[in-house]
């Protein structure tokens, strides 16, 4: 599939860009470009993996320049490239503009102009019935790209998208905020504890863009199935994870947060296509000239349900923890711990 090809990852020092870039690392891929802003990632990538395949590039989205000097001979991208911080986006909205929506759209711009084959841009559930200035950002980044695959013949590039829910243990998600709280003996802190959120591994989120990338047209939108659980049960799966007695603390919900996230709205719900583990949300091709149609109202939008948090499969706090134990991050976590005991117990 990427036999010989060049892929270009925006945001490859992030936790999905590490991820991505390890997946294919050794195939007969040629070569991975990490294009992000972080020159200290970017060195701390080097020394990891000394692998001539990767080639960083220093640059930022919003930049359109830096973005085009990694273009050339790119023949994929993978756009991860944002701002997540629901609470940062908040206080700083046109911040995450700049990122999410006018970044993406340079990375478009430079990827038509370079004849890129095809390019994936990752999107959230936040950005579906969007309430806060990331999940707003995001939805306006879904219209970017969707939009500008209808100026572009599928023959030259096909540009798509993914959407998911969290992504267990990324960097600033809140299981290793309560690893590091139990760790450091404070409060487990919660904010609602009936709020549910999907739960993804990153491999996962990965296979996801995998997927878009052997299935997707231009303008597609595609999601994941993915269950979901309360945070109270996720809090106290980690908790029993690591033996813990650490207080669980109710703080209240922050700037910007759902008491649940969607993956799928109604609208889109109602002519979306299941592919299985999959959904796959069409662009709507028409154009403005709305003159050569003749419709009626959909009965069926009003009583179409929605794909969300809530309604998709919620785990039990044991299902939780086998979920868990599948990451590295927790391994890690476990292993460290036990050694720490063993210290403890010798001494």
């Amino acid at each position: 599939m990427f036999k010989n090809k060049t892929l270009l990852i925006t945001g490859g020092t992030g936790s999905f860009g590490n991820a991505v870039m390890k997946r294919f690392l050794h195939t007969e891929i040629k070569e991975i470009r990490i294009f992000s802003r972080d020159e200290k990632k970017q060195d701390d990538m080097r020394k990891i993996y000394k692998d001539d395949k990767i080639k960083f590039y220093i640059g930022d989205v919003r930049d359109l320049a830096s973005v085009k000097n990694a273009m050339y001979g790119v023949d994929y991208i993978f756009h991860a490239a944002a701002l997540k911080q629901v609470p940062s986006c908040e206080f700083f909205p046109l911040e995450a503009v700049k990122t999410n929506v006018l970044g993406t759209d340079n990375v478009l711009t430079a990827a038509i102009e370079y004849e890129v084959k095809k390019v994936i841009c990752l999107s959230t559930d936040k950005a579906a019935y969007p309430i806060n200035a990331m999940g707003i950002s995001k939805a306006m980044m879904e219209k970017v790209f969707v939009a500008k695959s209808n100026t572009v013949s599928p023959d030259k590039t096909v540009i798509c998208g993914t959407r998911y829910g969290n992504v267990m243990a990324s960097r600033g998600s809140v299981i290793p905020l309560f690893v590091d709280q139990i760790k450091s003996g404070q409060p487990i802190t919660i904010t609602n504890p009936d709020m549910t959120r999907f739960l993804m591994s990153l491999d996962e989120a990965v296979e996801l863009v995998v997927f878009a990338f052997k299935n997707a047209e231009s303008g597609d939108i595609m999601v994941q199935k993915s269950p979901s659980s309360t945070i109270k049960d996720l809090a106290q799966a980690v908790k029993e994870l690591f033996y813990a007695d650490n207080e669980i603390k109710i703080i209240g919900t922050r700037h910007g947060e759902k008491l649940y996230e969607t993956l799928l709205t109604k609208e889109e719900y109602l002519h979306s296509q299941d592919m299985g583990d999959f959904f796959k949300v069409p662009a709507d091709k028409r154009d403005l000239n709305y003159d050569k149609y003749f419709e009626i109202g959909n009965e069926k939008l009003s009583i179409e349900k929605e794909y969300n948090s809530h309604n998709t499969q919620i785990l039990t706090v044991e299902q939780i923890k086998e979920k868990l134990l599948k990451l590295e991050y927790i391994k890690e976590e476990l292993k460290m711990m036990k050694l720490l005991d063993e210290v403890a117990v010798t001494k």
